[in-house]
């Protein structure tokens, strides 16, 4: 017969699997007891873990880069109008100054919890009152502060001394007031509560850190602001006022520019109607001096001339006096935001729209710089930004200023042709035009102010946020943490993983063979039979009605024989090891044992002739064996002895110690005696030294038809195979297989003391 292919099982679907699941099978309550304990913890974990849900919000920014802008008409009153960028505006509601103003709005300095056994939980909605301190940024960190609350009376009661309802108290802690909790929902479970109190910059601090504030998308204006806490209303509330402060805070801004510019026209007005009245009054003392009561058509033509003329170097002239005071605004300013020029009477529209851009980077500017360090990459964007628009703006200025006084010129010259023509008007007539052109010029400056002050208070009345509200805050029906079948799953993986890994850990320290698939991973021979460690005293395991498992153990072994070929026309077996201990003698003297119990004529050689042990198991005290066979010194028949376990098992002894077994070996007369052994017995077992210690096994095994390897749980090394498998590539053992001897159970399991029944007689003996 052909020797069986390699690890047969390995090829079948799943035997991988299989396997796998073999090696931690054993350790099933260890499994069972870790998964109750890790699934209880997980409970307990649910149990008293409070939960978090997520509360969102969303707003919609003015952003000039992403298409947002006003309506016509508000854009035409909000002259201050600063467009908003994403990116800075979320900087800002993270600020550390807008979440101050919320910690203080909510008194989230001072949160009242519900006293418990385990832990405490917040009393945002259960506590009747709030508890604020008059100066927040003040106050003195403290303990667990306990309170009651009489409905009846309207008191707080705090070591027994009353405090009314709002109403700022003197007290130990600083000026305190208690408020009535809008959000208050009475329970009828009663337990204690407290409060304490918590440094403003801890809680704004912890804010921004839980506080998400991301646009919607790279395209979008829209923000989305997302917040996490453990009492949904609450943080509702917290985002709400996000949104309201930061809001405040823009409207603020923008009413503190218009009213700048509001003080600046309205104080330049005062002087102008001085300059005004002063003017009028000349007129009319002139007249009354000098009797005039009507200009000649002459004086006429020429005064609507020297009025045109005269506009248009006044407006020149205003127009200078704007870049002036633009030129001045521009070098003088240090990245501040404040009272911005009118540009009222320029032509230039570019101009307009550096200041417009200039103005809206510096509030930016001033706005960041109160929240966030100097080195903030957002500042420095800024201020680079203001930097860079400077230089176009004072360019421009030059430009426009040349141009002018250019035009100035000319008209200058058109004046003094006007000139000319005064030597023909009356004396009188000449200076009273003097005097109204003074007049003119004034009246046109006032007109030109008091339009700018009525564009100033409109933009003041109406000032909007460059926000709007699209989604007030409001949180998930289910708290979002903890997860309850992830904590469950953890449990699970955790409670699987850990045995996992402590048998891993375990098999991979040991060294030894402790699984039949390692054996199939180191040689390439079949495992034909697994032998349990035999904890008994006696070395014969099997007899006749034995029904032990050990004993039908060696039965599937002497059925795996003929796979091996074993039978009528191929008789001889050897039995070897890689390292003494292995139990090849045990494993020979039961294998022949059992042959015999089957009535063949089975006869069992000991070939181990260095250290012996095989004739000690059956009690054979006859000196004479193979190695006095091999020196000549007896003949066949005197060597073989009949055994008392069995009438049809018959052995061989090693006989006297000879000093070189291998070269005696290697004689010619084991083959005689082996061809003689064929032809009066049914199987020949063969037992011999260990491989890796001597060379013995190699010289028998090509005289044999098969050769059985014994290998042993936990004492056979993965070295010891390596070695082995070194010598087979010079010199294979014949049609070799594997048996795996001392098998012990593994974790918890255990291996029956009986296959499955039991004879009769046996327990009659019993």
């Amino acid at each position: 017969m052909q020797q069986p292919q390699k690890n047969i099982q390995d090829t079948t679907p799943g035997a991988g699997l299989t396997q796998i699941l073999s090696r931690f099978i054993p350790y099933w309550p260890l499994f069972v007891l870790l998964m109750i304990a890790c699934l209880g913890c997980a409970k307990l974990y649910l149990r008293y873990t409070i939960p978090v849900y997520e509360s969102t919000a969303t707003i919609l920014i003015k952003d000039e880069s992403k298409g947002m802008d006003n309506s016509e008409v508000l854009a035409s009153l909000n002259i201050f109008g600063s467009k908003k960028i994403v990116e800075n505006e979320i900087e800002v509601i993270r600020s550390r100054t807008v979440m101050k103003n919320v910690v203080k709005n909510l008194a989230l300095y001072s949160p009242a919890f519900v006293d418990g056994k385990i832990n405490s939980v917040s009393a945002y909605i259960s506590s009747p009152v709030k508890i604020f301190l008059k100066f927040p940024d003040s106050l003195l960190e403290t303990g667990k502060i306990y309170f009651t609350y009489n409905n009846f009376a309207k008191q707080v009661i705090i070591d027994n001394q009353p405090y009314v309802l709002n109403q700022w108290i003197d007290s130990k802690w600083g000026v305190i007031k208690f408020v009535p909790n809008k959000r208050y929902l009475e329970t009828d479970e009663k337990k204690p509560l407290f409060f304490i109190f918590t440094d403003v910059k801890k809680i704004a601090n912890g804010l921004i850190a839980g506080l998400d504030v991301s646009p919607a998308s790279k395209l979008s204006s829209i923000i989305n602001l997302k917040l996490y806490d453990d009492v949904p209303q609450r943080g509702e509330d917290i985002l709400n006022d996000v949104i309201a402060v930061y809001n405040a805070v823009s409207i603020d801004e923008k009413n503190k520019s218009s009213a700048n510019a509001l003080s600046f026209v309205t104080t330049r007005l005062k002087s102008v109607v001085l300059e005004l009245d002063s003017a009028e009054i000349a007129i009319q003392r002139f007249k009354a001096n000098k009797n005039i009561v009507d200009i000649g058509e002459q004086g006429k033509l020429y005064m609507q001339s020297v009025t045109s003329n005269d506009q248009k170097l006044t407006g020149i002239d205003v127009q200078l006096s704007v870049l002036e005071q633009i030129e001045k605004y521009v070098l003088a300013k240090d990245n501040a935001s404040g009272i911005v020029p009118s540009t009222a009477g320029l032509s230039d529209g570019l101009l307009s729209s550096l200041l417009e851009k200039l103005n809206s980077f510096e509030i930016q500017y001033e706005k960041l710089r109160t929240t966030t360090g100097e080195n903030n990459a957002v500042l420095q964007s800024l201020r680079d930004q203001i930097q860079k628009i400077k230089p176009s703006i004072i360019e421009n200025i030059r430009s426009q200023r040349d141009n002018l006084v250019a035009s100035k010129s000319n008209l200058t010259n058109n004046s003094e042709g006007y000139k000319t023509m005064l030597r023909d008007i009356p004396q009188k007539e000449r200076e009273l035009i003097e005097i109204s052109r003074s007049q003119a010029i004034k009246n046109n400056l006032y007109s030109f102010l008091l339009q700018k002050k009525e564009e100033a208070a409109l933009s003041y009345a109406s000032t909007v946020s460059d926000s709007r509200l699209v989604d007030r805050a409001e949180s998930g029906v289910a708290p979002v943490s903890p997860k309850k079948n992830l904590i469950y799953g953890i449990a699970v993986l955790l409670a699987l993983s850990l045995p996992v890994g402590y048998v891993t850990l375990k098999d991979l320290f040991v060294k030894k063979i402790l699984f039949r698939s390692e054996i199939g991973e180191l040689l390439n021979f079949p495992v034909v039979g697994e032998i349990v460690n035999n904890t008994s005293k006696n070395n014969l395991v099997i007899g006749d009605g034995d029904r032990t498992f050990i004993a039908e153990q060696f039965r599937q072994i002497r059925s795996s024989l003929s796979y091996l070929g074993i039978g009528p026309g191929k008789k001889k077996v050897l039995i070897t090891s890689s390292i003494s201990g292995e139990g090849k003698s045990f494993i020979a003297a039961n294998l022949a044992l059992s042959l015999a119990l089957t009535e063949k004529k089975v006869v069992l050689l000991e070939l181990d002739l260095r250290k012996p042990s095989l004739a000690k198991i059956f009690n054979n005290m006859n000196i004479l064996g193979i190695s006095d066979y091999l020196k000549g010194k007896v003949s066949k028949e005197q060597i073989i002895n009949r055994t008392h376990e069995n009438e049809h098992l018959f052995i061989i002894s090693s006989g006297n110690e000879i000093s070189n077994p291998s070269e005696i070996l290697l004689n010619g007369k084991l083959e005689e005696l082996l061809k003689y052994l064929e032809q009066h017995y049914d199987y020949i077992i063969m037992e011999s030294g260990p491989i890796n210690a001597v060379t013995d096994p190699l010289i028998i095994s090509s005289l044999c038809d098969a050769t059985l390897f014994v290998i042993r749980y936990n004492y056979t090394s993965r070295e010891q195979l390596t070695i082995l498998k070194d010598h087979l590539k010079v010199r294979e053992l014949k049609n070799a297989a594997v048996i795996f001897n001392g098998v012990n159970s593994l974790g918890f399991s255990k291996y029956g003391a009986v296959y499955g029944y039991t004879d009769k007689k046996k327990k009659e003996k019993k």
